[in-house]
């Protein structure tokens, strides 16, 4: 019986240890049936076996019948075969899924399958050999255990954060002989401006490096031009071998890799279970790179793999949430467990209120899309202010925004918060005023404000329905830190600062005296700050 192909790696043999692929011609007739027809019929069968998998008939596309089937999006992907490429079988009133496969264009190891298809021994209703009924054949079992899972079993789940379990990755690829120079893992995640988080481990690197790439990398051609653009649009992994003398380098990293002393590149889609596609990929300096038993058992751990790194990426992902729809502060309270409603703190803080003018004209004339576009400058002027002076932003109220900034001891006489709120506004102020330049340009009216703050004691935390819950901050001074915007308006200016703050903050104020607010007893002065000079001087 001649080999067709064969792979196999190490002076051990396989019984001991290794991974081993290889496929050789049928001594037999295979046919198979579906539904009472014969869906192929081939005396040119192939049998490829591999560790620890049952072996397969490869049918030449020639010996299949071909109009029963129909092909389907599914694609796999196996670094050391290729992308594998499926199709439905339907006959009359039966339809088996994704029953048949074909590497229609493989990898070097396994180019001897090239124009032949597999099918699930399961999916079918009949096989035979030379006419006589075959029975499921046994898997292989020519192999000792896979090296690998004792990492991903009893190591992988302790690494506390990603940089921790691709380092613990890439050490044991090292430590099992895998010839790796370079590996970088790139995981989705759900953020409005970042796309992924990519971790590479090279071998001549102190440290694990991160890139939180934004979506703005989409519209790059380096991007476009990657193996990344490849396989996120469904096109499976790639194998390239990068010396010999005519290599293959049609992606422009493949040419510098290369340059680097590169030899072998391998990229393998890793899918987490919701169907979310993530990368790794492997780079090779040795003579002749990776070979099958490398790439095999990396092969067999991928989908534990995968569901390790999901665990990470799903952390990443509802802090990031968290942090996007409740703010940083919040979001970490919510992640340490203050999830049931009455959970909260009694804190002491500057409050900010601040408020958009004539937004109920603007939503009336403006296109929706402009209107929330201009929505998005004005909290990027205000919200962005905030978070920029260490204020944490809790809630957008229509066009408003309502955020703290906490004081550790309320006993202080002289906190920090006051004089980051106060630049805060400083920095508003710039903004908007940048904003009001380019929409005068535009000939477009200028965008009106109203800004407060004040100083006071707060019930932060859960409140809400049993199923619909709030993490903000409620009681007195928030209202009357509304209640002072407000008064912006009847006084004519754009900042309101209370007397509590006033108490508080070492810079000069001006005075606008004693004042009633809207459901509060007592009068209380009432203070703006001072015209900005170096504001003036640069604007003009």
């Amino acid at each position: 019986m001649s080999v067709i192909a064969s792979t196999e790696v190490g002076e051990q043999e396989a019984v001991h240890r290794g991974y081993r692929f290889d496929v050789e011609p049928s001594p037999k007739r295979v046919r198979i049936e579906f539904n009472g027809v014969t869906i192929a019929d081939s005396a040119q069968a192939l049998v490829m076996r591999e560790t620890r998998l049952a072996p397969v008939y490869y049918i030449p596309t020639a010996d299949v019948r071909m109009d029963l089937l129909h092909r389907t999006d599914l694609q796999t992907h196996c670094p050391f075969k290729g992308n594998a490429s499926y199709w439905n079988v339907r006959v009359r009133n039966r339809t088996a899924a994704n029953a048949v496969w074909s590497y229609e264009e493989p990898f070097e190891e396994a180019a001897s399958v090239k124009g032949y298809m597999a099918f699930y021994w399961q999916k079918m209703d009949a096989w035979y050999e030379d006419g006589v009924h075959m029975h499921r054949p046994e898997s292989s079992a020519d192999a000792g255990a896979n090296r690998f899972v004792d990492w991903i079993m009893r190591k992988a789940p302790h690494a506390k954060t990603p940089e921790e379990l691709v380092q613990g990755f890439a050490d044991m690829l090292l430590a099992a002989g895998q010839p790796i120079w370079r590996l970088r893992v790139m995981i989705r995640t759900l953020h409005p401006q970042v796309l992924a988080s990519i971790y590479t481990w090279q071998n001549d690197f102190d440290q694990i490096e991160v890139r939180h790439p934004t979506y703005e990398v989409l519209e790059k051609r380096e991007f476009r031009d990657s193996p990344f653009a490849t396989i996120l649009r469904g096109e499976g992994g790639i194998r390239r071998r990068l010396n010999g003398p005519s290599p293959k380098l049609d992606f422009p990293i493949l040419q510098d890799l290369k340059e680097k002393g590169a030899t072998d590149y391998v990229a393998i889609p890793l899918k987490f279970s919701d169907g979310q596609l993530n990368i790794i990929t492997l780079v090779s300096r040795a003579p002749d790179g990776f070979a099958t038993e490398h790439l095999g058992e990396l092969y067999e751990i991928l989908p534990m793999l995968a569901r390790v790194m999901e665990v990470h990426a799903m952390h990443r992902t509802a802090e990031s949430l968290l942090d996007t729809y409740l703010g940083r502060n919040t979001g970490r309270r919510v992640l340490e467990g203050l999830i049931k409603r009455g959970d909260g703190d009694d804190v002491h803080a500057v409050i900010w209120f601040s408020d958009l003018r004539g937004s109920t004209r603007l939503s009336e004339t403006l296109p929706r899309a402009t209107y929330l576009a201009l929505l998005d400058d004005f909290f990027d002027a205000m919200a962005g202010a905030v978070m920029e002076h260490g204020g944490e932003v809790l809630k957008f109220i229509g066009d408003a925004v309502l955020a703290i900034f906490p004081i550790d001891d309320p006993n202080s006489r002289q906190p920090l918060a006051p004089s980051h709120a106060v630049a805060a506004v400083r920095a508003a102020e710039r903004r908007l005023s940048k904003l009001n330049q380019d929409r005068q340009s535009e000939e477009q009216p200028a965008l009106g404000y109203g800004i407060s703050l004040h100083r006071g004691d707060l019930t932060y935390g859960n409140i809400g329905a049993s199923g619909r819950l709030d993490f903000t901050v409620i009681g007195p001074a928030v209202n009357q830190a509304a209640r002072i915007q407000d008064m912006c308006k009847d006084l004519g200016v754009p900042v309101l600062l209370s007397e509590s703050f006033a108490e508080s903050f070492t810079g000069k104020l001006l005075s606008f005296g004693k004042h009633q607010l809207r459901g509060v007893e007592a009068k209380q002065e009432l203070f703006t700050l001072p015209p900005d000079k170096a504001f003036e001087t640069a604007a003009e």
